[in-house]
């Protein structure tokens, strides 16, 4: 009996050895994968831009619709340039600009990872100036209207500048209205917010410019 007392303890002593390397090795790989497949969806939800999330056809119309509006706001803002004689309608108009040209570029991107054309077929595209009513183009200058201020210079280019943003702005909050109503894209109803928002503000803003002339 003497004799096998150390034969059984060294066995004993091995085999709490090899289940202390196998447990070290498991616990290893399970904080390894565990780390692995924890991270990894956080990253993936983190990556995703919002606007690859569901959408439905109000933010097509939405995007759609906007990119000629923004465009004619663009075009009036530059005219502003070198037409405007009020500092603050120059400064104006620079916002204008600065603001929806980035915004152009984003529903432009967004209407091509939906697999949509980038001018609604009812709108015909940038040319068309004052749509229809129900195209989604609601307070789009006519050709008319563009011709008119393109022609005006001075205080006379600031009132009909301001006259005409106005309507313009007031056309964007009610498709912006639409959207945050009939959307579903969360990248889409943000942008429409803000755009609610920001020229809710800037009619006031024109508005008061207006007044003091």
């Amino acid at each position: 009996m003497r004799i096998n007392r150390p034969i059984v303890r060294s066995s004993a002593l091995a085999a709490a050895a090899i289940a202390t390397v196998a447990l070290a090795a498991g616990c290893g790989g399970s904080s390894h994968g565990s780390g692995h497949t924890a991270d990894q969806p956080a990253a993936t939800a983190t990556s995703a831009p919002a606007a690859t999330a569901d959408h439905n056809q109000a933010d097509i119309t939405f995007a759609q619709g906007m990119i000629p509006h923004h465009q004619q706001a663009v075009e009036m803002a530059e005219l502003a340039e070198s037409r405007a004689s009020d500092p603050q309608v120059k400064d104006l108009a620079a916002k204008i600009k600065a603001a929806q040209q980035p915004e152009i570029d984003q529903m432009t991107t967004w209407l091509r990872d939906w697999g949509a054309a980038t001018a609604s077929p009812s709108t015909g595209g940038h040319d068309m100036h004052g749509g229809a009513p129900g195209g989604g183009m609601s307070g789009m200058m006519s050709d008319q209207d563009m011709a008119t201020l393109e022609k005006a210079s001075g205080p006379e280019f600031d009132r009909t500048f301001l006259e005409m943003m106005i309507r313009h702005h007031q056309g964007a909050v009610q498709m912006a209205t639409t959207e945050l109503e009939q959307g579903q894209n969360p990248a889409a109803k943000n942008l429409a917010e803000k755009v609610k928002a920001d020229q809710t503000a800037e009619i006031g803003q024109m508005q008061n410019l207006l007044n003091s002339k």
